[in-house]
Parts: structure tokens; sequence; C-alpha cells
């Protein structure tokens, strides 16, 4: 199922979008192959990838993805809607399901390339860029902000870019519910200080009912998903999935209408294995599969044992996919894995 059908199902009947959020350095191609052995039907996100990058840079290295990654989106950084053009039509061979523009990272290296948040401070270059992608691009293009940065005042910087960049064609909006400090924060306070304002999130679904609003920022559980979904269309985990991926085994159920069912670990490990020994027979290694896996059975017994292996035998020289086995073995998963999941 494409993204298309994501928005316009969550716009039509209801049905809604849980995405797993873009994260520079964490959701590269193997942690998104591992979320997607763990649910079917979540929206993964790539890191921001820059579009000089995509232009100049390995393209095959910064845009190649397993085909059982879909439904994947591409988010793409930058403010030149002539490189951000040259970037999606680079991009569209590979087959994304969606292209995101990021108007929301406060890093400075971003702010140096002058996109990210910085871009809530001019919302008509954000509009113009959206403009361009959409008349280049065959897959839905969006758009991830936050609700405004440093003096900005919410309740007119995010209508403002909203009003922009929908009438330039944008197909969906995901908003992190915080500001964003252009100055005085690290990226890891920005995520952290600046105070969540999830109403004014659900304000401004309220105010546009035939526009696809998806929130991010804070989010933690499962519960604390569906009852967003009470007030907005989408709802996108970040560092709650990739801290603890064992989230994602209840998502197909309670989001998506798949039956509920005990979820299947031990196909979860040989599926990892198997992944990763293509990975090293391409001249991979071991640790950039692994590094995602840590931690999944957060809580369970035999997790800080299964933490240990993963940490410290997948980085050895020659390690291969029998430390996943290994791992896997140190964990108890009798009677307790369904309340360690839905924690």
């Amino acid at each position: 199922m494409t993204t298309s059908h994501f928005y316009k199902q969550a716009l039509e009947t209801k049905r809604p979008v849980f995405a797993v959020a873009p994260m520079i350095d964490w959701t590269d191609r193997h942690c998104r192959y591992f979320h997607r052995q763990i649910s079917r039907n979540a929206l993964l996100y790539t890191e921001m990838v820059v579009a000089d990058a995509i232009i100049h840079g390995p393209r095959e290295r910064l845009l190649s993805f397993d085909a059982a990654e879909h439904p994947v989106a591409l988010q793409l950084g930058g403010s030149d809607p002539e490189k951000l053009v040259k970037a999606v039509e680079i991009a569209a061979p590979y087959g994304y399901d969606e292209i995101n523009l990021n108007v929301g990272c406060p890093s400075d290296r971003v702010q140096s390339g002058t996109f990210g948040a910085c871009l809530m401070l001019t919302p008509d270059i954000v509009a113009d860029c959206i403009r361009a992608m959409k008349k280049v691009s065959s897959v839905p293009v969006t758009v991830k902000c936050r609700i405004g940065v440093d003096e900005q005042e919410p309740e007119r910087a995010l209508p403002d870019l909203l009003d922009r960049v929908l009438d330039a064609g944008a197909d969906a909006i995901w908003i992190h519910a915080r500001k964003a400090w252009l100055k005085g924060l690290s990226p890891k306070e920005n995520r952290e200080i600046p105070p969540l304002d999830y109403d004014i999130v659900y304000r401004t679904k309220q105010a546009r009912p035939d526009v696809f609003i998806g929130i991010n920022g804070g989010i933690q559980t499962l519960d604390q998903a569906e009852e967003h979904l009470r007030h907005v269309d989408g709802v996108m985990l970040g560092r709650a999935a990739y801290q603890n991926a064992g989230v994602l085994a209840d998502v197909d159920h309670r989001f998506f209408g798949a039956e509920a069912e005990a979820f299947d670990w031990e196909l979860l490990r040989d599926r990892m294995m198997d992944y990763a020994a293509r990975h090293i027979a391409d001249g991979g290694r071991l640790q950039q599969v692994a590094r995602h896996m840590v931690g999944l059975f957060t809580g369970l017994p035999g997790a800080r044992r299964y933490r240990q292996i993963l940490s410290t035998d997948a980085v050895k020289a020659g390690a291969g996919p029998e430390v996943i086995a290994a791992a896997f073995a140190a964990v108890d998963f009798s009677g307790v894995v369904e309340d360690a999941v839905s924690a």
C-alpha cells in the first residue's frame, strides 16, 4: 500500500497513519528493514538526506533500500527549489512512496545550510520548494515542521506556513509539537526543553478538516498514540520506537486491523540473520545491522544479556549472524512478552 493510499484513507475512512520518525544517524536502511520485520504497515522514513549530497555524492549508498521496506518515505533537506527538483528526479527511479521536506531539524549543521527548522522563518521559500517538487514528483510531497522557532508566535507562524505550503500543493503535514530554539539549545535539548503543545496541533486539524495532519514529539507508548488519534490523522513515534522497537509489534493490530496474535520472535531472528548474512557478503559489517536491534527487548528477562552480546560481540572482526542467534537465546520470552511489547 502506498502512502498516497495511507493519506487518502486517513481522511476518507478515518484509518490512521502510524509512522516512525526520520532520525539522523538512526533510521538508515538497516534500521528500516529491521522495523519492517516487526510492523508490516508502519510508514518508515529515511534519515534526512541533503539535496546537494544526492546531486554530488554517492547516490546508490544514500538512496538504495530493500524492497521490503515499503511503504518508505525519503526525507530531503534543502531550500533551493532547483536543487530539490534535481534530487527528486534522481531519487525517482529508486521508488520511494513519498518525498518529505524537513522544516524541523534545529542542528547548527542544518542551519548553516539554510534548511531545517530555520525555514519556519521563510514560509514563502518553503512554498516555492514544495511547488517545484510537486511538478516533478509522481508520489506525495509532504512537510514535517515545528510549531515555530525562537520568538515566533506559533498561533501565527504555524498557520502561515501551512497556508502557503498547502496552497503550493503539499499532500500532508507532520507537526513536531514543540518550538525549536535555533540558538542556545543543542538538537538534543530541542527535543526535550521546549514545552510540548499538542493542543495547537489539534486546533490546526480542527481548522483544516480536509487536510492530513499528523503529530510528532514526546509520544512514548501506543496508548498515547491512540489518544492523539482522537484529534489528528496520524501519529509519529521517534526515539520511543527506536529505543524499544518491540513497541512496533502491536502496531498492525491496534492501528491497521490485523488479527491479534503472538509475535513470532524466532521468525524475526531468522530474517535478521539472513539479512545480516547478505549485508556481510556484500562487504558490510554485522555491527551496522545489529546496532539498531539493541533496544528490542527492553523490560524482558534476559534483555541485559541480549544487549551485552549485541553491543560487544557484533563489533568484533569477523562477527557473523550467529551473534544475533546467541543474543536472542539469552532472552526469556515466557509469559511477559505481551506486557513488554504494549508498555
